[in-house]
């Protein structure tokens, strides 16, 4: 049995639902572009129609975002709870996104004691600093080699 357009007043339009869900319009349809929710249906008059659990499911969505998830992994991961099928795809995810917070933390550590060590000695140039001791010319937070070894 294939279901036909909802009837009138069977759904949320755009504006109700991003609304509820606290985003916009445009996300919405950025959203149903990229597949992370079904195409709605439509009303008599063509406006999108949706089920009222596509609120639920966008704040599904923010959430993994605020989590670190990018949208093609939160893609994956509801494609997976829609085969309705127990896969480790979830927490092994989760335990891969606690290793790159905790390398940003360590990342954003580093920085912190280097800002110190400059508040510290009490810097003021990038450039002509007069302090006694200067940290800045052997900072190599964030500094790559560049192609003869030397720190750019």
């Amino acid at each position: 049995m294939t279901a036909g357009p909802p009837a009138e007043g069977a759904g949320l339009r755009s504006g109700e639902v991003a609304g509820r869900a606290g985003v916009n319009i445009q996300t919405l349809r950025y959203y149903e572009r990229r597949g992370l929710l079904p195409p709605p249906g439509r009303s008599l008059g063509g406006h999108r129609l949706y089920p009222p659990g596509t609120v639920a499911l966008l704040q599904v969505i923010k959430a993994a975002q605020r989590l670190g998830f990018t949208l093609d992994e939160v893609a994956e991961l509801l494609d997976t709870g829609r085969r309705r099928h127990p896969a480790p795809d979830l927490r092994e995810r989760a335990i891969d996104k606690i290793a790159e917070v905790d390398a940003k933390i360590a990342g954003l550590a580093a920085i912190r004691a280097a800002l110190t060590e400059v508040v510290d000695a009490r810097c003021d140039s990038l450039t002509n600093c007069t302090c006694a001791g200067c940290p800045m010319p052997v900072l190599t937070i964030g500094a790559r080699p560049d192609r003869h070894g030397d720190r750019a």
